[in-house]
């Protein structure tokens, strides 16, 4: 197996047809044809359904175009980390970020990033912790911010902080203490996550032992709707406080602390242990540490920082709840 005869399974996978192909790679149909053939050889399997339309892959095919593409990723990182030895960081570095993190870190990270790193190029990708995990042990990211500290297979993990979660309702709904025993949820209509999300986990775990029934009366995987519906007086719901802070701050949301230790999810820097570190990469993981220390310790990040390498623990707090 050539490495250019997976330069042109991906570009014939990315263009759609052999002829187009041919001209965006400059090689000869022909040719392109038979380095195709001779890879469909090597594996044993057919990678591209062929018609009178142009080519499209098979179920065969979408599984080695996600393996060539990181095979191909690893090359161009080793080329650029034994150029860039000893030199300025540069070159693109694929950072994972949870949905509720990118709300709050995305942009402070992408700034700094800018300002300190200018030959980095940031590839920001936001998912569910299970696909980040996922991406992550198969190369696509080099590292990510998520939630867990649990032990995986193949992965480095270093918890950074601790988000408080917080019972959140619109303004339209009755008047929220400033705190809530972990019983009041059981009265309370709630908008939650389906049973196999982190978050939701959490808070069943937490409510467990209590034995509480909790009123869900809608499951909603989207973080952008179901802060909506809770704007919109549909029901309550439970997030973090760096999740609602746009919200809180407008007058659109409310938020009451849950007085529950188990009520709180744990971020966690993540690698792939079996990859190799580059010039790059080490610089965008120790700007992404540091930018994240200093939002929590200045409060604009409502979190408590853990992270034994960067000093003593240390709570921030903000006001959860408004009148």
């Amino acid at each position: 197996m050539e490495l250019r005869q997976l330069r042109y399974f991906i570009g014939a996978s990315e263009a759609g047809s052999l002829l187009k192909a041919s001209a965006t790679l400059h090689v000869a149909q022909p040719a392109l044809s038979h380095q195709i053939a001779a890879l469909e050889s090597e594996i044993g399997a057919q990678l591209f359904d062929r018609s009178s339309r142009g080519i499209s892959l098979t179920e065969a095919g979408k599984v080695f175009l996600a393996h060539a593409k990181v095979v191909l990723a690893d090359l161009e990182r080793a080329r650029t980390a034994v150029q860039d030895f000893g030199s300025v960081p540069r070159g693109e570095v694929a950072i994972g970020l949870t949905t509720t993190v990118g709300l709050t870190a995305t942009l402070p990270i992408l700034a700094a990033c800018r300002a300190q790193l200018p030959q980095v190029r940031l590839k920001v990708i936001e998912a569910y912790s299970g696909f980040l995990r996922e991406w992550l042990q198969s190369g696509r990211l080099d590292l990510a911010l998520m939630y867990g500290e649990e032990p995986e297979a193949g992965l480095v993990k270093h918890p950074l902080l601790d988000e408080q979660l917080v019972l959140v309702s619109g303004v339209s709904r009755r008047r929220l203490p400033k705190k809530l025993p972990l019983t009041a949820l059981a009265s309370r209509p709630l908008l939650l996550p389906g049973k196999d999300h982190g978050l939701r986990r959490i808070i069943d775990d937490a409510c467990a032992p209590l034995k509480l029934q909790l009123d869900v009366v809608a499951e909603v995987e989207s973080l952008a709707s179901v802060k909506r519906a809770a704007e919109a007086g549909i029901g309550e719901t439970i997030l973090t406080l760096g999740a609602v802070a746009e919200e809180v701050a407008a007058g659109r949301l409310r938020t009451a602390t849950l007085d529950s230790p188990a009520m709180s999810r744990r971020v966690v820097f993540s690698t792939n242990a079996a990859r190799p570190e580059s010039v790059a990469k080490s610089a965008v993981a120790a700007l992404v540490r540091g930018v994240l220390r200093q939002m929590v310790l200045s409060g604009a990040w409502p979190a408590r920082w853990i992270d034994a390498g960067k000093g003593a623990r240390q709570p921030v707090q903000r006001q959860t709840a408004s009148a």
